[in-house]
């Protein structure tokens, strides 16, 4: 008998109020990594009405102008206008920054891992950048949001907006959209026929093929009638609230951590993103259509303490041998890491917005190569 059922994933734009700190957590990291390839962040910021606040812990040799940093990012994002109740000259910025505390340096800088955890990777064949649909669509839907506000195709757009896509699975292969659910930020005094028109047509029609719309697909655009009042004027955003939206939408495990803010000693960062460039590459390479991997670690060990791998019935040899052949090819260290990947770059505003995974064909996402799969098709004899 057949299986059918739902899922569902969400994606957020630029100016959402937690997005925005994810941005100016890593403008940070990027802004020490640019002047001091060995420097050390962890950096949070807070945004409510008319107030950032940045706190986190930096040890570094170079200086960064944070308050000026913030406002130049708000500006970019869009908060230019006062009547979006936040605007990037008139917002206050406060920090409170300490260095990296010792006990933690000293295992960071014997090539150890910055803190305990589980990282998780996921990869799916069921699109072309291995990834899963729903939350590949819900990118692309506020991705296109964006565009036509910057582009003014839509001119009384402001920054902030969400997306929700639900899909119909069968047999565990995407079907067709059920539903697509877009919210979007705009001006007063815009008629909502007018706002439901456009948008429908220029994003949402824009992103989903006619081919994958199902049959009397639902469309729910700013579901409560109107969206005025929005960004940190609305709601308070914290860095690192958007975890899943960051990664693969709900499918699969995650382990908690987030990613922005962290420099790649951080292994909730950079073992993330290797345990999906190995999950990718292993589904690139034939090995299995669907895989999930999970890296542990130990604060100041530089192994993981253990490495699975399940590929949900898929796999073409027994998930032991895969494990066997990562551990045999590729060093697990946050060094080793770092160095395969090439980590210690001013690449991470970029991954702040619109997810971390599935960017293949942009530059400055090196964990979605896929130069492992020779490795793997030979050591599993394929």
């Amino acid at each position: 008998m057949e299986n059918l059922y739902l899922f569902t994933s969400e994606s957020v734009t630029e100016g959402h109020p937690d997005k925005l700190c994810d941005q100016i957590s890593d403008s940070i990291l990027d802004a020490v990594l640019t002047e001091d390839k060995n420097g050390r962040v962890a950096c949070e910021a807070l945004t409510t009405r008319g107030l950032v606040i940045v706190a986190g812990e930096i040890t570094t040799t170079c200086y960064v102008d944070i308050p000026e940093l913030v406002r130049s990012l708000i500006k970019e994002v869009g908060y230019t206008d006062t009547s979006y109740g936040f605007h990037y000259q008139s917002s206050a910025v406060m920090t409170s920054i300490q260095e990296q505390a010792p006990e933690i340096a000293q295992g960071v800088n014997r090539g150890g891992a910055g803190d305990q955890g589980m990282m998780f990777g996921y990869a799916t064949d069921e699109t072309p950048e291995l990834m899963p649909l729903p939350i590949m669509y819900a990118h692309r839907l506020v991705r296109r949001l964006a565009e036509v506000r910057r582009k003014k195709l839509v001119p009384y757009l402001r920054p902030d907006g969400k997306s929700q896509v639900t899909i119909l699975y069968r047999d565990h292969q995407p079907v067709n959209v059920q539903s697509v659910v877009l919210s979007a930020q705009h001006d007063p005094d815009v008629p909502r026929k007018k706002l439901v028109s456009e948008l429908t047509e220029l994003v949402i029609f824009h992103v989903i093929p006619q081919e994958m719309r199902a049959r009397g697909m639902k469309i729910f655009v700013n579901p409560t009638g109107s969206f005025v009042i929005g960004g940190p004027q609305a709601d308070t955003g914290v860095t690192g609230r958007k975890i899943i939206v960051d990664t693969y939408g709900g499918v699969g495990s995650h382990g908690g951590g987030c990613f922005s803010g962290k420099d790649p000693t951080k292994v909730d960062r950079s073992a993330s993103y290797f345990a999906r460039y190995l999950a990718k590459n292993i589904v690139a390479a034939g090995l299995a259509k669907k895989c999930e991997l999970q890296i542990a670690y130990v604060i100041g060990q530089r192994q993981p303490v253990s490495i699975m791998v399940n590929t949900e019935h898929t796999g073409r040899l027994p998930e032991s041998k895969i494990v066997e052949l990562i551990k045999k090819n590729f060093d697990l260290s946050p060094t080793g890491i770092i160095n395969h990947l090439g980590l210690l770059q001013p690449i991470y505003r970029r991954t702040a917005c619109y997810g971390h995974f599935g960017r293949e064909n942009e530059a400055g996402f090196p964990w979605e190569k896929r130069d492992a799969v020779t490795i793997f098709r030979n050591g599993a004899g394929l």
